[in-house]
């Protein structure tokens, strides 16, 4: 006489099914935590220009604004996250935060680093925003065609 086991009923497969998500979901917390800790990630939820340099690829950025005729009146924040709203400045700041995380993680950018477009962009506005009363009455090449601050000033807020 032969002793088989029975084939696992659906109830038992259904538990192991869900003992392997919990442990899946599990892992993926533990390990986003622990990367949000070990690089300091509550430190970008402030204004606090020294947060910038977490990643050693900032420090020259940083240092650079340090000396600047910004480092009294402009953090970080001011310049590259939107005045438009609340929604959009942390919309922005949680965008830069996952692509910054995956370029460095990844090793994939540039050195030296660049501005994309839509970073370059906010800045762009920002500049103009509070540089208003001096920059009422430049215009572009064009009629109505804005002049970017960067075609003068090439390095603004991060110049010596």
């Amino acid at each position: 006489m032969s002793t088989t086991t029975p084939p696992p009923s659906g109830r038992s497969r259904l538990v192991g099914w869900v003992l392997a998500a919990v442990a899946a979901v599990g892992v993926l917390v533990g390990l986003s935590v622990f990367t949000f800790v070990y690089a300091q990630g509550g430190s970008y939820l402030s204004d606090d220009p020294a947060a910038c340099k977490n990643c050693h690829i900032m420090r020259e950025q940083f240092d650079a604004w340090n000396r600047s005729s910004h480092t009294g009146v402009a953090t970080c924040n001011d310049c590259h996250t939107p005045h438009t709203s609340f929604v959009a400045k942390w919309a922005v700041k949680g965008l830069n935060g996952f692509n910054h995380s995956l370029a460095f993680t990844t090793g994939a950018f540039p050195e030296p680093i660049r501005i994309k477009a839509l970073n370059a962009a906010v800045a762009q506005a920002n500049c103009v925003s509070c540089h208003e009363t001096m920059v009422s009455q430049i215009h572009g090449a064009a009629p109505g065609e804005e002049r970017s601050c960067v075609s003068c000033h090439s390095n603004p807020g991060h110049g010596r």
